[in-house]
């Protein structure tokens, strides 16, 4: 395990991707979105993803300088592109002009295209409820270039971890946010497990001929991920296909070698001012009040309390901001080299 501060890790980050060909603003842009996911506890989205993004810039699938840009918009829509840049900056920028929309028409729909992987979903549902804004976002269209998924029922893989994140301000307690794979399991935790030589939890993939199993081996010999929740969780995967790539239009943006897996991918991001309906004190105290109850319910047996979607981000986030953010011996010694390719001693 090998533990550092943020900024250590972020100036680290940043070392790597400038070495790799990034300019200095995207660079510092995507090293601190990858050090946030680590500092709140999600490794799949964290420093474990910095080799790939330096491979994806030697394959001339990521273009490390390029900045986003509006293609087409409407006082309350807009369609963004990466430009192939990180999907980080990308994103970003696209949930900055959601929010700029929304606090002067009160909702917005930004959709992002020809971007690169874009991280941590739950990253820009947290910048929406900073601004008091609640955030839909649904991201899809990694299947159209590789299934790791099998529909409810099905034995061949069609579809892909189809994330989603919603995001609701409250008032002094901390924001509801949630994000998670429409799959059992991300498929970074699997590729994690994989890396730290674990084992996923039951009921997140089975092998190659359909068996459930807990081996990370079985996914990457064939096997396929499992939707989460049964025939709901399907379902609601299929609806993040449709809200992400169908709606963006995504596959008109697709170049052969751009973007890797994520060349089809779509990313809707719905913000909308909280207090549209009502006052905003009477929404933050109605949230408050809700996220307390919650809370107060007895534990379950086998249970220590009961939690609010992003409490567990928020308290890692706290811990790790006192005592430093660790990281696997395996995903330190990819970030090593990683940087020994590019003539950097960490």
């Amino acid at each position: 395990m090998t533990v550092k501060s943020m900024d250590e890790w972020q100036r680290l980050s940043v070392k790597i991707l400038q070495a790799a060909g990034a300019n200095e603003s995207n660079a510092q842009s995507v090293a601190e979105a990858l050090v946030k996911a680590d500092l709140r506890g999600v490794h799949s989205h964290g420093l474990r993803q910095l080799p790939g993004y330096v491979k994806a810039i030697r394959n001339g699938e990521l273009m490390p300088t390029t900045y986003p840009e509006i293609r087409e918009e409407s006082p309350t829509t807009a369609l963004v592109s990466s430009n192939w840049t990180f999907g980080q900056v990308g994103a970003r920028f696209a949930i900055k002009v959601a929010i700029a929309k929304a606090t002067k028409h009160r909702v917005a729909v930004v959709s992002l295209v020809e971007a690169h992987h874009i991280g941590r979903l739950g990253e820009y549902s947290e910048m929406a409820t900073a601004e008091g804004m609640v955030c839909l976002i649904w991201a899809s269209g990694y299947s159209q270039i590789q299934q790791t998924a099998v529909p409810y029922g099905g034995r061949d893989k069609v579809l892909n971890t189809n994330p989603l994140s919603i995001g609701f301000p409250v008032g002094e307690e901390s924001p509801m946010v949630l994000d998670f794979a429409t799959t059992a399991t991300a498929g970074g935790k699997v590729m994690l497990a994989k890396i730290n030589g674990t084992q996923v939890p039951p009921g997140s993939i089975v092998d190659r001929d359909g068996n459930p199993t807990t081996d990370p081996e079985d996914f990457v010999n064939g096997g396929s991920q499992l939707p989460f929740g049964g025939h709901k969780g399907y379902a609601i995967m299929l609806a993040v296909e449709f809200l992400g790539r169908i709606l963006t239009g995504s596959d008109a943006h697709a170049e052969p070698n751009r973007g890797g897996n994520h060349r089809h991918q779509g990313v809707t991001m719905m913000v909308m001012k909280a207090d549209l309906f009502s006052p905003k004190e009477d929404v933050a105290g109605r949230a408050d009040e809700m996220a307390r109850q919650l809370r107060a319910v007895p534990p379950a047996p086998g249970f220590k309390e009961v939690l609010v979607p992003g409490d567990l981000e928020a308290r890692t986030r706290s811990a790790r901001s006192r005592e430093g953010i660790p990281l696997s011996d395996g995903v330190w010694k990819s970030l090593v080299e990683a940087a020994a390719s590019l003539n950097i001693a960490l």
